[in-house]
């Protein structure tokens, strides 16, 4: 997978937001379009989950509605987000659709049967921005250092005092379904006001899968082309470029892009995922075009990752 550097991007997990607005400068220079270098990787890790949890007999049914989470459902039921996921393999968590069957593993976590760890990832870094009315938004980016492919990330953001007191706690899913072998990915979460600006941001890992050869559910793709214009203030910058389905055969009816800013000191400030609205077929090409902006410092860098699924 290609990752080219850039200008900027804001941060959404599940869908798109608009550029920041700004107080602009007398004579404000033109924006000017760039290639940026390959950024490179810090490594920090920290600690894995140790345990995950299947599902207990006797499941109830659950249909999801509008503004329902799957960290939400998990607290209405009284049992654990990793038991919910265990009992549905299938489920995207981020992407949740209205009408979607779940199952509801009976009884809290504590009565389901603990299973092996989740795959442990290294984290490059994690912090968060405090936005205008008192929010903090947070993000952490996690890299795959295995051979395999991973699919379906989500971890346990946790927020902490300077003394290290539990502040607040949220569920974060991956932006997208995979992460492959060396690549990286952010994790983000929004934290409500009111929290105070001094927090310290923790992860542990809650699921992390490895992906066997040659998955039928996912298709080679490739992002190409890419480039990236900044505007005069430095928040907000529109992406261009084009996805590439390498493989020989198949359509592609879901194509994501995601677009992860960077400032000058190497911290995430945005993220946003693009979704096309036409299928790829194999051989082909599809142009993409949006706008991300940043909810910390300017933008120095964006790099980009692809998912096609048919």
């Amino acid at each position: 997978m290609r990752r080219i550097p850039v200008c900027l991007a804001f941060l959404l997990v599940l869908s798109a937001c608009g550029p920041v607005a700004q107080t602009q400068p007398l004579g404000p220079p033109e924006p000017q379009p760039y290639w940026t270098a390959s950024p490179t990787l810090l490594d920090t890790p920290l600690p894995a989950l140790t345990v995950a949890y299947l599902p207990s007999p006797t499941p109830l049914q659950y249909t999801v509605v509008q503004g329902d989470t799957l960290s939400g459902i998990a607290l209405r039921y009284h049992v654990s987000l990793e038991g919910l996921i265990a009992a549905n393999p299938g489920i995207q968590p981020s992407l949740l659709v209205i009408g979607t069957k779940l199952t509801i593993p009976s009884g809290p976590a504590s009565a389901v049967e603990p299973t092996p760890t989740a795959v442990p990832l290294a984290f490059e870094q994690a912090r968060c921005w405090a936005g205008p009315q008192g929010g903090q938004w947070c993000f952490a980016l996690v890299h795959n250092l295995y051979a395999e492919t991973l699919e379906d990330l989500s971890a346990q953001f946790s927020l902490l005092s300077p003394g290290g007191q539990a502040i607040a706690s949220q569920v974060a899913f991956a932006p997208l379904d995979i992460l492959p072998a060396g690549q990286s990915m952010p994790l983000s979460a929004y934290f409500p006001p009111p929290l105070s600006e001094q927090v310290v941001p923790r992860l542990q890992i809650l699921t992390s899968i490895r992906l066997l050869p040659g998955d039928a559910r996912y298709l080679p793709a490739v992002v190409e082309n890419t480039l990236v214009s900044v505007d005069w203030s430095g928040r907000s910058a529109e992406v261009s470029g084009k996805v590439h389905l390498s493989a020989a055969t198949g359509t592609a009816q879901t194509v994501w892009v995601l677009a992860s800013a960077y400032d000058d000191a190497g911290e995430l400030v945005g993220v946003r995922r693009w979704e096309a609205a036409s299928p790829l077929s194999a051989g082909k090409d599809l142009e993409f075009n949006f706008q991300v902006s940043s909810v910390g410092p300017g933008i120095t860098r964006v790099d980009f990752l692809v998912e096609a699924r048919p």
